[in-house]
């Protein structure tokens, strides 16, 4: 991605979704921008109208964390977008080659990662930046049964699934709100890791493939995965209300465990019980068709 380009988005989208009343800056006369102008923007950062015209630009290099902090606050981003600002400002710089190299190669999965996933009682991933699964315990896979249907071997991309797949539409009852909040993180990682070829090559595949990725993409939202619920329509089960929590690994900086869970008693939760008992009766085909 163009650095350059990706500030002047972002920042321009966010300056549109600012009132003058929100902002506390009385609207006189006809105004022809959406949210704030420029100036006003520069007035409430305490910075002059050139310094953030050249901001907006797209040249934050120099920019100091107290001034990108100032027009966050201008700005009203909340605690992901100010991050965002913040890794878009550290974008500028070239990257180290040692950190794009540990970038480039696979991470490896440590056996101990292996045995707790296997060991969790609720479905459990592990993913990397690109939400490339790259291994899942038998109830993950079981939830996910959609996604793995056409993909059996590691590792599964769920960006590809939720915009490529057509069964994706169907097992998100609230797809839009999924596939909108995935592109919004997908967005996030490519920020934070700008010189990652291989997500590069995603971010391209979907834009030309899916409209939707298109115009969500152009929106320039920013989203990171932390905890939440989602719902799912599982082909087999039904309905599933969960809940999730994105677990991240110390040390490793693109690895992380995705867990769901729902409370015990609650039809969810007793759908995820009649879900490993039809994960075991799965396993225990496969294990007979292939033996």
């Amino acid at each position: 991605m163009d650095n350059r380009s990706e500030v002047r988005a972002f920042l321009t989208s966010r300056r549109a979704k600012v009132s003058p009343e929100q902002a506390g800056i009385p609207a006189y006369g006809n105004r022809r921008v959406a949210g704030l102008r420029r100036g006003e923007v520069a007035a409430l950062a305490g910075v002059s109208v050139e310094y953030y015209t050249r901001l907006e630009r797209g040249n934050l290099a120099g920019a100091s964390d107290s001034v990108l902090d100032a027009i966050a606050r201008a700005l009203r981003l909340d605690d992901t977008e100010t991050a965002h600002l913040h890794h878009l400002a550290r974008a500028v710089g070239p990257q180290p080659a040692r950190a794009r190299a540990r970038r480039d190669k696979a991470p490896e999965i440590r056996p101990a990662i292996r045995r707790v996933l296997r060991s969790m009682g609720v479905p459990a991933f592990l993913r990397n930046h690109r939400f490339d699964v790259l291994a899942a315990n038998s109830l993950g896979r079981a939830l996910y049964a959609p996604m793995f249907a056409a993909n059996t071997a590691l590792p599964v991309n769920s960006m590809r699934f939720t915009f490529l797949d057509p069964h994706a539409q169907a097992f998100y009852p609230d797809w839009p709100k999924v596939a909108r909040s995935a592109v919004a993180a997908l967005r996030s990682a490519a920020v934070r890791h700008p010189d990652d070829q291989a997500l590069m090559n995603l971010i391209g595949e979907l834009s030309m493939r899916s409209e939707p990725f298109r115009s969500w993409w152009a929106a320039q939202d920013v989203y990171v995965h932390r905890h939440g619920a989602k719902r799912f329509r599982h082909p087999a089960i039904g309905d599933l209300d969960l809940t999730f929590e994105v677990l991240e690994l110390s040390g490793d900086d693109v690895l992380t465990v995705l867990t769901y869970s729902a409370e015990p008693g609650t039809s969810s939760g007793d759908g995820l019980e009649l879900l490993a008992t039809w994960a075991a009766t799965q396993e225990d085909a496969a294990t007979r068709a292939s033996g």
